[in-house]
């Protein structure tokens, strides 16, 4: 019984040598042949032609993972992308070479940007890692990255050549460079008026910025719109927002204007500037003397004593100089008058004499002659008269009255014969 156990276990033992066998042989690989026959049968070993081999699977070579360091990339930054390669054919490859190229918008920080592999198996995988630098005028967004692989591989024998590219997405991110002023209110705020707050803004970034818009949130104040719309904003662009609001009150207004925007990733933010105002009462419509009294009346208690009193004397002494003024002219032109009355009496009696004197045949130089003399003797005695002796050739001459009417000096009258007779007559 124990020689037939260890029989049967060499007879197992066989058999399975020879399955495996089978097996073995039949997974080798066959070369199929063309055949070929002018009458269309099957030729003889003599009459066969050389085999021609047919090509195999090609291998097939791709990017299954890649990182870049977090979400994005700022724009200007360092960064280590890392990418893991493998061979998805069937056969392995030889000789491969990678080479990355980071476009317009990334560059190598330093080394190089070419690797060598000896080879890659079918179904294995590789990963490398590139330091690289997104460049600062780069746009913001996603942004390829090309990674190409050459190599060598055995084709049913034959060796032959392959390239494959890979392109792979890096998002970068411009800096948030969106900046807003202060608040800049009115210069005056009353309750019941309308009046704004300006917001001062400049996009400093790289980047745009979208859909702006301010909004202003509180309470005791009214507002038509309760968002201002601004828009987009170019990179570089400034301008002012303007809220528009009316208090309701007077007192203090506390409210926050709020700035809402998408930067250049898309990302939503907000900015919050918090306002304190200083709302005043609006004038009242009184009567207008009323207001005018009311200023009046402050203004003059807002001055010291001393001033009034240097008004009053200054006042007191423009009217002392006014009335000096005013008397010294009329004294002026009363004498003044005095005199031109004397003259206009003096020539009127003149011509009224001298008309006289014409018609009795003296001369204008006679009647001058004659007055002169009267005035020397009413300046000797102005009690006694004159006698004039004239000569039976002397002309007659004429006595000129004084001016004062009271008390006329004594005249000489001439007769009609035109010559004196040497008598005096009183008139």
């Amino acid at each position: 019984m124990k020689h037939l156990t260890t029989r049967m276990l060499a007879i197992i033992v066989a058999l399975l040598a020879s399955l495996s066998m089978m097996l073995a042989i039949v997974s080798l690989p066959h070369l199929a042949y063309a055949v070929g026959a002018d009458d269309g049968s099957a030729q003889g070993a003599d009459q066969s032609v050389a085999p021609t081999p047919v090509s195999g699977p090609v291998p097939n070579i791709i990017v299954t993972n890649f990182t870049y360091g977090g979400d994005s990339v700022a724009a200007g930054a360092k960064f280590d992308l890392n990418f893991t390669f493998q061979n998805m054919g069937q056969v392995a490859v030889a000789n491969m070479v990678v080479t990355v190229d980071g476009g317009e918008s990334f560059a190598i920080a330093g080394g190089t940007n070419t690797f060598y592999f000896d080879a890659l198996w079918a179904g294995y995988s590789l990963s490398q890692t590139v330091p690289m630098q997104a460049l600062a005028s780069a746009k913001s967004g996603a942004q390829p990255v090309t990674v190409s692989f050459r190599y060598e591989y055995l084709d049913s024998g034959a060796r032959s050549s392959n390239q494959s590219d890979v392109k792979i997405a890096v998002p970068i991110s411009q800096p948030d460079r969106f900046e807003v002023g202060d608040p800049v209110p009115s210069d005056q705020i009353v309750a019941g008026q309308e009046t704004t707050v300006t917001l001062e803004y400049v996009n400093k970034g790289k980047g745009d910025i979208a859909n702006v818009e301010a909004t202003m949130e509180g309470e005791g104040f009214d507002a038509t719109m309760k968002t201002q719309y601004v828009g987009n904003v170019a990179s570089g662009a400034t301008g002012s927002i303007g809220y528009a609001f009316t208090p309701t009150a007077s007192g203090e207004l506390n409210a926050t204007l709020k700035v809402s925007y998408e930067d250049s990733d898309g990302q939503s933010k907000t900015k919050e500037f918090p306002v304190k105002l200083s709302v005043a009462d609006a004038a009242p419509m009184d009567d207008p003397g009323r207001v005018d009294s009311d200023m009046n009346q402050n203004a003059s208690q807002g001055l010291p004593w001393w001033v009034w009193a240097a008004a009053a004397a200054v006042a007191a002494a423009v009217i002392v100089g006014i009335v000096l003024l005013v008397r010294r002219h009329r004294k002026k032109k009363a004498k003044s008058e005095i005199d031109e009355e004397w003259d206009d009496w003096a020539d009127g009696k003149l011509d009224t004499q001298s008309g006289g004197d014409i018609a009795s045949g003296k001369t204008v130089g006679d009647a001058a002659d004659s007055t002169t003399a009267n005035n020397a003797t009413a300046s000797g005695d102005a009690t006694s008269t004159s006698a004039i002796s004239p000569s039976t050739d002397a002309t007659p001459t004429t006595v000129i009255e004084p001016v004062n009417a009271a008390a006329e000096p004594n005249q000489i009258v001439p007769d009609d014969s035109g010559q004196s007779d040497g008598s005096v007559q009183t008139v």
